[in-house]
């Protein structure tokens, strides 16, 4: 895979049961060509 992680951690992100490091949220935004606020949020 192009990110250099298992399709359980993308499968676990999807669910909202893992978080990314900064450097996999960059590599994610970067191959979906949006910026990492459109693909994460913070809940408060």
């Amino acid at each position: 895979q192009r990110l250099g992680v298992s399709r359980q951690t993308i499968n676990a992100i999807e669910n909202n049961k893992y978080f990314p490091s900064l450097e996999l949220g960059l590599k994610l935004a970067r191959i979906f060509k949006c910026s990492v606020e459109e693909l994460f949020s913070l809940d408060e």
